[in-house]
């Protein structure tokens, strides 16, 4: 690559205390989950609840043996909800350009553009789908929110046709071309930063709604460090909406 990729520190971002409730939580009108599979040479799992009530939605998903760091800092890992396109997730035949790594771009006609962003902070428009500030970060995570769901996201699920996807290989494991090759999103990040690594289709099943309110956050199990890409004299943020993908800089002054 001609430009040098690395990781900065920022500071932690500042997030208010949500009070947690002591009452039972109301019974969901309907409830959701997904395994995630393993994509593109992946070690990871996942697994999600989604619990839809009115017009809000209740997520627990649990990430494990993802990588860990990514140039000495934990690694950013962004995940959402898909949808708008066939439901699934891809099969070897998305990879159309021969590296072995099915890329973000190459898996959209599967499993559609973000619908939601599972950040750790109240952000989840897609317009936030790659802030890596909000990411999970590290080998194992859980992210355990309550928000509100908009239309197309509750369409998507209630159609059978939305998608988990949760994004960060290491580059460690793809072929050579792979591991050489740049973002589809991006051309100033390396193709594994921003590929997918778990997918599953979210379906509707009984899961047991958990008792008391949920929490608003992250717990990281590996590394707490906060950190961007930083691309030429800027931070780089990829936004995965509809299936249109936009990156978005912002210079390193305005980083608090």
């Amino acid at each position: 690559m001609n430009k040098t990729l690395r990781f900065m520190a920022v500071p932690t971002l500042a997030m208010g205390a949500l009070a947690l409730s002591g009452s039972p939580a109301m019974a969901a009108d309907e409830s959701y989950q997904a395994t995630l599979g393993q994509l593109n040479g992946s070690s990871g799992s996942a697994t999600i609840e989604v619990h839809v009530t009115g017009n809000e939605a209740q997520v627990l998903l649990n990430v494990s043996d993802m990588p860990a760091t990514f140039m000495d800092m934990p690694y950013p890992h962004v995940q959402h909800i898909h949808g708008g396109a066939q439901g699934t997730c891809p099969d070897p035949s998305a990879d159309k350009d021969g590296d072995q790594v099915i890329s973000t771009t190459e898996g959209a006609p599967f499993y559609g553009g973000v619908l939601t962003t599972l950040s750790t902070s109240g952000d989840t428009s897609p317009a936030a789908a790659a802030d890596i500030n909000l990411a999970g970060k590290g080998a194992a995570y859980t992210i355990d929110r309550t928000f509100e769901l908009n239309a197309e996201t509750k369409a998507a699920l209630e159609a059978g046709t939305a998608v988990v996807v949760v994004h960060g290989l290491d580059p460690a494991t793809l072929s050579p071309a792979g591991a050489a090759a740049k973002s589809d999103l991006a051309p100033e990040l390396p193709l594994a930063a921003t590929s997918p690594a778990l997918c599953g289709t979210l379906a509707a099943g009984q899961v047991e709604m958990p008792v008391g309110g949920a929490d608003t956050g992250v717990a990281q199990e590996t590394g707490t460090g906060i950190g961007t890409f930083a691309i030429g004299g800027g931070l780089a943020l990829i936004a995965l909406t509809g299936g249109a993908y936009v990156v978005r800089r912002r210079t390193a002054e305005s980083v608090g």
